[in-house]
């Protein structure tokens, strides 16, 4: 398969994971949770954390019987989809709608044109490191990296700090188009290689999730992540 028709069905699976029913986009409200059972604008019942689970209690839809979400675990209640989420401990629940992305006013994600100088070769460090990350709404904590890659990009050097999750390196990033060109930073996935060796192909840099909707905590580039370089490639902004 040649590269633009690659590229053509990766743009759509990514819009289907954005605008699907259930997609990305769909995300209506993120809930924190305590000790105590809550009542939740919007959703059935009665809502706390306890023993690592999200609790859900005097639900109709369940003739009262309770309802436990372990983080990832999701159920459907009266057209809505609830999901369990944690962070650093802390638990909440994620209330998505199909309607939700409409009610916003997006509908599109606006792309830069294709172009195969983007992907770039990279080489590969393995080094595990920690480093102090920040997401879009202040928390802070130790990520784990697990290799930097270096790059050329418009004739200067770059490098980019990783993270490894089931074959695959993952990273957030930033450079001179963001903010106006783009959005203030995009996630990039690309292959992890046998050897030192990667193609980075910035064509697939994608928006993050807190672009569609202001109730994800995505976390933002690390400094050496941050470049002041252009990458007119991938996703820009949503319209």
């Amino acid at each position: 398969m040649d590269l633009r028709a690659a590229h053509e069905d990766w743009v759509r699976e990514r819009e289907e994971r954005v605008w699907g029913e259930w997609g990305i986009a769909s995300l209506a409200a993120t809930h924190w949770l305590w000790t105590e059972p809550l009542e939740l604008e919007g959703v059935p019942g009665r809502w706390h954390a306890a023993d690592g689970v999200v609790v859900g209690e005097a639900i109709d839809d369940l003739d009262g019987a309770a309802l436990r979400l372990a983080p990832g675990e999701e159920a459907e209640l009266a057209g809505i989809l609830v999901r369990a989420f944690e962070r650093d401990g802390s638990f909440a629940l994620r209330v998505l709608d199909p309607g939700a992305a409409a009610r916003r006013g997006v509908s599109r994600i606006e792309r830069f044109p294709l172009d195969p100088a983007a992907r770039v070769p990279g080489v590969v460090r393995r080094r595990t490191s920690e480093q102090s990350t920040t997401s879009v709404d202040g928390h802070s904590a130790l990520g784990a990296f697990d290799a930097v890659v270096k790059l050329e990009l418009d004739g200067r050097t770059v490098a980019l700090a990783v993270q490894e999750d089931e074959g695959w390196y993952f990273a957030a990033f930033s450079d001179a188009t963001s903010g106006e060109e783009s959005h203030p930073f995009r996630f990039l996935r690309f292959p992890v290689p046998e050897g030192e060796l990667a193609v980075v192909d910035f064509n697939r840099a994608y928006l993050p999730p807190c672009a569609f909707s202001d109730h994800y905590v995505c976390v933002l580039p690390v400094p050496g992540n941050r470049w002041s370089v252009p990458v007119r490639a991938g996703e820009r902004v949503v319209g």
